[in-house]
């Protein structure tokens, strides 16, 4: 089982990557928090590396951290999630944000990820709330506010867009500064229309 991989970044698509270790182009499956942060190509990377065997194929899954591959592993341990579910979970939520729903069993915030709905996001709490490991900086429940939620929701979009969380970070921020951009569309509406300037 390949465990790590370490090599050149070779191509870089959405949440697809080929990593070349010594002349092998490793074909890599990424979720877009990974994506983001591996630079790009002809950049040197080190990936942690979930190797997924089915019976007719065998696919690759990177992960830069090392909270992600641990999620990525509970959450394919949960009965009807396959592989390609939890890398659009992991694509669609912050790890410790993750980690923090299921924790307080925040149904509304798991349920606007991307692929699960109300029944997943059940079967996610009951199945994984003890076994998520601890998050480093895991702020209070109450801290984690509103402002932040909506944030982390315009960039988890703007990314599945095909957005650099960098490039539009900022465009966000100003956004979120204006008293009326307090409503999940109507800021991603001001964002996009600052973008399109």
């Amino acid at each position: 089982m390949i465990a790590h991989l370490s090599g050149t970044l070779l191509e870089k698509h959405v949440q697809r990557i080929v990593v070349d270790v010594g002349g092998v182009g490793y074909d890599v499956a990424v979720p877009l928090s990974t994506f983001y942060t591996v630079g790009e190509p002809g950049a040197r990377i080190a990936l942690r590396i979930h190797t997924h065997v089915r019976e007719d194929a065998l696919q690759l899954f990177g992960f830069g951290t090392a909270l992600e591959l641990t999620l990525f592993e509970r959450l394919i341990s949960v009965s009807g999630i396959g592989p390609k579910v939890a890398l659009s979970v992991l694509s669609g939520i912050e790890p410790e944000q993750l980690v923090r729903a299921i924790r307080s069993a925040d149904i509304a915030r798991l349920v606007k990820i991307p692929g699960v709905g109300k029944k997943t996001a059940e079967r996610l709490i009951v199945e994984l709330r003890d076994r998520l490991p601890g998050v480093a900086a895991a702020e209070p429940e109450a801290a984690a506010d509103t402002g932040d939620e909506l944030r982390a929701d315009l960039l988890s979009a703007l990314g599945n867009l095909g957005y650099q969380k960098v490039a539009v970070e900022k465009t966000v921020d100003k956004v979120l500064k204006q008293p009326d951009a307090r409503e999940f569309e109507t800021a991603l509406r001001q964002v996009l229309r600052e973008l399109a300037r």
